[in-house]
């Protein structure tokens, strides 16, 4: 793409739309003519804020009215006339009262708090035409310069992200420098909602969430479930095959666990109130390593023993906002596919390449070719000593290295008690999602008095990994939903074939391979309704099922089938036998 020139405080460069400080600024500065626009047509809102986010922008603001889509439509218009008008961004610095008296003069309140929050000695702001707004920048030169945008959904979004403060109303939009790829992007934008896992999951029946029952927490329906139980056998079988032990927890503990792990000091905004049991208190678990820990720690050990590997499915509940609740990618209950292992610092190295040797070969199993790999650093507030958290960092760093994976540094985003690797897998559509991690803790061995005996006789600390392959299953399950838009593989369907009569003639036959098909392990209905064939074509083929026999008078009387593949294929009339050994192949494949 061509570049567009910036004015950057006393100097001007080139920037250009392909790297993401270009996007910021092309799409932040949209975002100043949406809050333009929408003063010039509803001068009564007042204004937050609007800073540009991934492939797009958003403008926060307080109207005593909700926005409607009519509204959108006439800002947009109002946009349009801005754009047209070509007219300059102006950078002027003001002192901070000065600008305190501005805004409240104007009537903005979020503007005066976050001139407050900053307590800086002076602010920037940016004029453009006869609006002035609060602003760091930089601006694309003139309004003139956005070539394309689109507002494309409103939504709500509590001040500041606290939901004690007042709810605004937030207005989405995106800006590209041509029409061309905005519309692009607007294509990909139906194909997401297209794949979006909360309709499918409600159109094919896999899970819902009830009010009644409680916002944030999981209803899994037969399908879903069934779905759910092949992820979890598989991922049992190859846990044993990798060499792990299978292990099972309590869903509460005592609140001092919590206490001695450090997850009520650093943990406590996203754990719930504890419930007193016997004059104890107690509490839901958000985390499954304390009681990994404990399972160590009903055995002396020796070297010999380690590494020592414990893998839980283990559920887990975690306070989240109500505003960030999203379908099944953010929960308030969920399961883990969790792992805790115990090394000597000699086996360190190898565990962690084993481990991300596993990760891969899970995701590729699940249809997850391409990966994000980041590694996250010391944050702010952590526990431990600056030498541990070094050679930890250093242990994953080196075995990143010697995989000969592409990584990047993410700064201060480790856990509290330890660096971790963190994979992001990317879906059909491109998109990053984050399913695994790998954390290297020397500190809840040291809290939790870890040891084992060396060959030396004497006791030795060992390092303990967290690992999740998948993340959560909900999450996971999620992604794979939007990754496959509910056309999963056939081993992972939870209908695998279903049985179609032409008429009411071959309904015996039909539920003869039913059941057939049943007994050699094939999940397997059928649809032997005095309907017309197409209907029951159709309805397979919105319900996603892999395969479609179709039986008639002619393979009831060759004892064949007629085979129909997801997508129209027709494989044809073959015999049962044939259709199982294809499946059995297909299926042990995970294709």
């Amino acid at each position: 793409m061509m570049p567009f020139f910036m004015q950057v405080i006393n100097s001007e460069i080139h920037i250009t739309f392909d790297n993401k400080e270009g996007r910021d600024i092309y799409r932040h500065s949209t975002s100043h003519i949406m809050a333009h626009a929408v003063k010039e047509l509803y001068p009564e809102a007042k204004l937050a804020i609007g800073p540009a986010i991934e492939d797009g922008f958003y403008y926060d603001f307080d109207y005593h009215r909700p926005f409607t889509p009519e509204d959108l439509v006439k800002i947009e218009e109002k946009m349009r006339e801005i754009i047209r008008a070509d007219r300059p961004f102006v950078r002027k610095e003001l002192g901070s009262k000065e600008a305190i008296d501005y805004f409240k003069d104007k009537g903005e309140p979020y503007k005066v708090l976050l001139i407050e929050e900053l307590n800086q000695e002076k602010v920037s702001v940016y004029e453009e035409g006869d609006f002035i707004d609060l602003c760091l920048g930089p601006h694309i030169p003139s309004t003139g310069k956005v070539k394309a945008f689109k507002l494309l959904s409103i939504a709500g979004a509590y001040w500041r992200g606290n939901e004690k403060n007042t709810m605004l109303q937030r207005i989405y939009g995106t800006s590209f420098l041509n029409e061309e790829d905005m519309e692009s992007y607007l294509r990909k934008i139906e194909e997401i909602k297209r794949r979006d896992h909360r309709r499918l999951g409600r159109e094919l029946d896999l899970f819902s969430i009830n009010e009644e029952t409680g916002a944030g927490l999981i209803l899994w329906h037969p399908k879903g479930a069934m779905i759910r139980k092949t992820i979890e056998d598989f991922w049992r079988e190859e846990h044993y095959k990798w060499g792990y032990n299978l292990v099972y927890t309590p869903h509460i503990a005592r609140l001092d666990l919590w206490a001695k792990s450090g997850h009520l000091d650093f943990y406590k905004e996203n754990m719930y109130s504890p419930m007193e049991i016997d004059n104890i208190d107690y509490e839901l678990k958000p985390m499954n390593c304390p009681f990994h820990i404990m399972i160590y720690k009903s055995q002396i050990h020796s070297y010999r023993d380690l590494p020592l590997r414990y893998a839980e499915l283990g559920t887990v509940y975690r306070y989240e906002r109500s505003g960030v609740l999203h379908g099944l990618l953010r929960v308030r209950g969920f399961t883990q596919d969790d792992a805790h292992i115990y090394c000597s610092e000699a086996q360190l190295n190898d565990e962690i390449q084993r481990v991300i040797d596993f990760t891969i070969f899970i995701l590729k199993t699940f249809g997850f070719h391409e990966y994000e790999i980041f590694l996250s650093t010391r944050p702010e507030e952590y526990v431990g000593t600056l030498e541990g958290w070094e050679r930890a960092t250093a242990a994953l760093k080196s075995a990143l290295e010697k995989k000969g994976l592409l990584y990047s540094d993410d700064i201060g985003a480790g856990v509290f008690y330890g660096p971790k690797i963190d994979i992001k897998v990317k879906d059909a559509l491109g998109r990053a999602w984050q399913c695994s991690t790998i954390q290297v803790d020397f500190n809840l061995p040291e809290r939790f008095k870890v040891a084992y005996r060396g060959e030396d006789g004497k006791e030795h600390q060992p390092i303990m990994l967290h690992r999740a392959l998948m993340g959560s299953l909900e999450r996971f399950f999620g992604i794979l939903i939007e990754h496959y838009a509910g056309a999963f593989p056939l081993w992972l369907s939870p209908v695998q074939v279903r049985v179609l009569s032409i008429t009411g003639s071959q309904a015996d036959y039909a539920e003869k391979i039913k059941e057939e098909l049943r007994l050699k392990g094939i999940r397997v209905d059928s649809d032997i309704r005095n309907e017309k064939i197409g209907l029951k074509i159709r309805e397979g083929s919105i319900e996603k099922i892999p395969y479609l026999l179709i039986l008639g008078e002619r393979e009831m009387k060759g004892n064949t089938i007629n085979v129909r593949k997801r997508g129209g294929e027709n494989i044809g009339e073959i015999t049962l036998p044939e259709f199982i050994e294809r499946l059995k192949k297909e299926i042990e494949e995970k294709l």
